[in-house]
């Protein structure tokens, strides 16, 4: 993606100053929520190797796929609780828009995100909601 192109986590930024850096591993997440508007770029972007990187070894498929078919075109943050700078937990809530063969569709979250040994924000798991 473009560096200089709209981020696809919709913060306002572009993606070289939001989501880019993060993929590229010049920066770290300094948040949980940050860490998961990285992971849903990810999503729109088609980087695997990211959203593995970034996935708890407890609760980390062995491989994941991306379906070719699904378009995320909007990420709506709901809720943030802790998953701040100083915090070793967070939790995130947020609605994921996209279209599959034509149907708009809403993938509704709230995820648990913990820091590993290194500080590195990383995603535990979700509940749908």
């Amino acid at each position: 993606m473009d560096d200089s192109a709209r981020c696809p986590c919709l913060s306002g930024e572009t993606y070289g100053a939001c989501c880019g850096p993060l993929h590229a591993h010049r920066a770290p997440a300094p948040t949980a929520e940050r860490l998961m508007r990285s992971r849903y770029s990810a999503f729109v972007v088609g980087d695997v190797a990211w959203l593995l990187e970034t996935w708890h070894p407890s609760t980390r498929p062995e491989e994941l796929e991306l379906d070719p078919e699904v378009r995320w075109y909007r990420l709506d943050v709901l809720r943030t609780e802790r998953g701040g700078p100083l915090d070793d937990r967070g939790v995130v809530e947020f609605a994921a828009h996209h279209r599959v063969d034509g149907r708009a569709e809403v993938q509704r979250e709230v995820s648990r995100f913990v820091r590993d040994r290194e500080r590195r924000w990383l995603y535990v798991d979700g509940v749908a909601g």
